[in-house]
């Protein structure tokens, strides 16, 4: 029987992530080892003072590093090889599995045919508002696709889509692709996904594999992300240079105003408005950071550390 490992790397981890963790224990396919790439030792003891976990589960491994090591791809390729499973999956601390067939469902899924990752649906949480909720609906339908290669016309570049939120990887393969790109601020996983299309391999979205994870995101909060995502596409023009991503955010928010009219909800489309121009905003100063000051872009980076 194949194994599976999990990689999670950790920052400032909060109560959500041991409920993430007891949720990873009672899987029906059991996890061999739990890699958790941790950032900053000081959290880490700050959140398990007074718990059971490390007691409860012994097929945890921590690895701490500072902040100005973490790094979205090489942190993650170091947790890759630290694993010897046939398999690794690449979560975030904030994603909780929905049940406990998540690890059993995307197998399924990455054991079709030359599918070189699996990626999870991930929906809203409980508190989440309805922009946040269509924004879920819109990335992570809830039907189930294999993409490739032939699809890249049709498609364009949500065919590299692919979500390391929760995501499972075929070992092999990934280490014949050279894993993720050491030094990204962003998009480790769609650059992957991207490759491994180049590379006539598929990518599978498991619409039955739910994990619950959203944000409702302030509208500064929008501007600092969507610069991380401008960057990582100025930086990768192989692959966003052919399929740019601009149509496919004026797909979504002409979908959501019509959606929010169709249920009386006119009130919220100036916020839709305001916010997606804070969205671009930060997504134009990111394709173009090149040009600005070095001192303008920390501030406006999310990631800061990854100019520092």
């Amino acid at each position: 029987m194949e194994t599976v490992d999990v990689i999670i790397p950790v920052y400032k981890p909060d109560s959500g992530f041991l409920t993430l963790m007891e949720r990873l224990l009672a899987q029906t396919v059991p996890v061999n080892q739990i890699i958790l790439m941790n950032t900053e030792q000081k959290y880490w003891d700050r959140l398990l003072y007074g718990t059971t976990l490390e007691r409860r589960a012994h097929n945890i491994t921590v690895k701490h590093l500072s902040k100005r090591e973490f790094d979205h791809g090489r942190t993650r390729n170091h947790g890759v090889k630290l694993s010897k499973a046939d398999v690794f999956m690449m979560m975030t601390q904030d994603a909780i599995p929905a049940n406990e067939y998540l690890i059993e469902r995307l197998l399924a899924h990455l054991r079709q045919e030359n599918v070189a990752v699996a990626y999870a649906r991930q929906l809203p949480t409980k508190d989440s508002g309805e922009i946040e909720r269509y924004t879920r609906a819109f990335n992570y339908p809830a039907k189930s696709c294999v993409k490739a290669k032939e699809d890249l016309p049709k498609l364009g570049i949500k065919t590299f889509f692919c979500s390391n939120v929760c995501a499972a990887y075929d070992r092999e393969t990934f280490d014949r692709l050279g894993g993720f790109v050491n030094h990204t601020i962003f998009n480790e996983d769609m650059i992957y996904a991207a490759k491994a299309v180049e590379a006539d391999c598929q990518i599978a979205y498991a619409a039955d594999a739910c994990v619950y994870h959203s944000h409702d995101y302030t509208h500064r909060q929008q501007f600092h992300r969507n610069f991380d995502l401008g960057v990582s596409q100025a930086e990768h023009p192989e692959v966003f240079a052919k399929y740019p991503s601009e149509s496919e955010g004026i797909r979504m928010v002409k979908g959501l105003v019509a959606y929010l009219k169709k249920n009386g909800r006119k009130n919220k489309i100036p916020y839709v408005i305001i916010q997606s121009a804070f969205k671009y905003a930060g997504y134009l100063c990111g394709k173009h950071y090149r040009r600005l000051p070095r001192r303008l872009v920390v501030a406006m980076a999310s990631n800061k550390e990854y100019f520092r």
